[in-house]
């Protein structure tokens, strides 16, 4: 039934794959879709390829999560303008190992020349911050702005400038619709204190600390939205994708 993936944007690949599917009726308007993980085995991919799939799938309108009982589809698809106009759009997943690599570096020479105004500038940004747990979009602004305020510290516009760049990606469509189901008011206080973290150790003006305070904060933000939409449903025997009456795979 699956094709094997070929590594060029795998996430819209299996969207594109999973929406053939339900266009051509092999899954009925109601049923519950594998869940992630044997979609991921067939299809050759990780789990965060399956679970940007499946949100853009649900931006479209094909199919609703239903948290901790699986992936539905509804058949009622939306315009694509949400694929279309984004096909160039990395995924939410690769958009934050990216930011890892880059802010690790940024944080480990920013401790190398930090400043007490430098300090009081990412203070500012936590004070308002501790204010907003309960504001998403608020939350989110801040969050660019103390990462930004990193980049700054070491003086260099074109990495300022990209930084910003990236964390602006995370307004697309996908990664909204991630985040609705996965921040909250205590996830964005676990953020915090991580940020806290990360300024501690850059005002201490350790490198080493300060890379591994930032590459840590990144890592807990992947994991805030690795959690499976079927999580529930682990402990099931995997059922067969739809094929033959003897329920072998196709």
């Amino acid at each position: 039934m699956f094709a094997a993936i070929q590594p060029r944007r795998l996430y819209r690949q299996v969207a594109d794959q999973i929406r053939t599917l339900i266009e051509d009726g092999k899954f009925a308007v109601g049923e519950r879709l594998p869940g992630e993980r044997e979609l991921a085995e067939e299809l050759g991919v990780s789990r965060p390829t399956v679970r940007e799939a499946l949100i853009a799938l649900e931006v479209e309108g094909l199919v609703h999560i239903r948290m901790g009982s699986g992936i539905y589809v509804t058949g009622q698809q939306r315009e694509k303008q949400s694929l279309t106009q984004s096909d160039d759009l990395e995924g939410p997943f690769e958009l934050l190992r990216a930011r890892s690599l880059i802010e690790c570096a940024i944080a480990e020479e920013a401790a190398k020349v930090i400043t007490p105004a430098h300090i009081d500038a990412m203070d500012a940004v936590l004070t308002k911050m501790a204010q907003t747990f309960n504001s998403p979009r608020t939350s989110i602004a801040l969050d660019r702005t103390f990462h930004t305020t990193i980049a700054g510290i070491i003086e260099n516009s074109a990495l300022n400038r990209f930084v910003g760049e990236l964390f602006d990606q995370r307004m697309s469509p996908y990664f909204e619709k991630l985040a609705s189901y996965f921040e909250s008011a205590a996830s964005w206080r676990e953020a915090f204190e991580e940020h806290r973290a990360i300024r501690d150790a850059i005002a201490s003006g350790d490198a080493a600390r300060a890379k591994e305070a930032m590459r840590y904060h990144l890592q807990q933000s992947q994991s805030r939205f690795s959690r499976s939409f079927d999580e529930d449903l682990e402990s099931e025997k995997g059922r067969p994708l739809r094929g033959g009456q003897d329920g072998k795979k196709v």
